[in-house]
């Protein structure tokens, strides 16, 4: 990385710890493209002429130990600090009823496998014919309903795909104290911090379950 793609990688760092939580792209809250740039977003980050710099300190965030990419606010790309993540576990692993209400039968089934493994690779999954969703948008509702890790990974043919793990895997693997905070105590954590953010900033942002 450059001189400004550290700079702003510093910035964004500095922001996400202080805040908890920081989404890749809003037209009002804080985000990394606003840090990078300056600016708020018209559209399409990539249509931006710092739209390599952000790509940069967006991969490089998303690398960062103590930082995990999920789609937690309005479904966008957002990023948790790890002090954080307790929060999301309690939350992803509960299986409270508005993540499973209008889940897809496919969404049912990859959640089932995801389960009784200890993990997944899109590119890898044999995917019945019955089901009329494909991995790829069984994943996407996982994701939305904050029922699984997922992270995108290069494959060895060169393509994207996104591994999947359940949360109880991904806490183990990552070490984290128990026992978690209820998920009462952890939704209200985010619903207040988010309430905040959008009253400072116009926004009007939300969370899944809200």
């Amino acid at each position: 990385m450059g001189i400004v793609e550290n700079d702003a990688f510093g910035r964004v760092l500095e922001a996400l710890r202080e805040s908890g939580f920081l989404l890749e792209s809003d037209p009002n809250l804080p985000s990394i493209c606003v840090l990078v740039t300056g600016e708020r977003p018209r559209g399409s980050w990539w249509s931006h002429p710092m739209a390599h710099t952000i790509f940069a300190v967006n991969e490089r965030l998303a690398r960062h130990p103590d930082v995990l990419v999920t789609k937690l606010v309005s479904g966008k790309v957002t990023f948790v600090e790890r002090r954080l993540w307790p929060n999301l576990v309690a939350i992803g692993s509960s299986r409270s009823r508005w993540q499973m209400a209008r889940l897809s039968e496919s969404a049912k089934a990859l959640l089932a496998r995801v389960d009784a493994s200890d993990y997944l690779r899109t590119d890898q999954i044999v995917w019945p014919e019955t089901l009329q969703a494909k991995p790829g948008d069984a994943t996407r509702e996982l994701e939305k309903k904050v029922l699984a890790v997922t992270t995108q990974i290069h494959t060895e043919t060169g393509k994207h795909a996104k591994q999947i793990e359940s949360w109880q895997r991904w806490a183990a693997r990552h070490q984290l104290p128990r026992p978690n905070p209820s998920v009462e105590e952890a939704m209200t954590y985010f619903m207040q911090r988010l309430v905040k953010l959008n009253a400072d900033f116009s926004g009007r942002a939300r969370l899944p379950w809200a």
